[in-house]
C-alpha cells in the first residue's frame, strides 16, 4: 500500500493512460493512412483529366488539320 491506497489501483490508472495513449497513436496512424489513400486517389484522378485534356486537344488539332488540309 501507498498512501493508503493499494498497488493494484495505481496499476489500473496506468493502464488507462496507456490505453489513451495507444488509441492516440492508432488514431493518428489511420489519420496518415486516410490523407496518404485521399492523395494517392486524388493524383489518380488528376492524371485521368490530364489524359483526357491531351486526348481532346489532339482529336481538335487533328480535326483541324482535315478541314484545312
Amino acid at each position: 500500500m501507498i498512501l493508503g491506497i493499494p498497488w493494484w489501483v495505481y496499476m489500473f490508472i496506468i493502464f488507462i493512460f496507456f490505453s489513451g495513449y495507444m488509441a492516440f497513436r492508432a488514431m493518428r496512424t489511420e489519420r496518415r493512412l486516410e490523407q496518404q489513400f485521399i492523395e494517392r486517389e486524388g493524383k489518380i484522378y488528376m492524371d485521368r483529366i490530364a489524359d483526357e485534356r491531351s486526348h481532346k486537344k489532339d482529336e481538335t488539332e487533328e480535326k483541324k488539320q482535315v478541314t484545312t488540309g
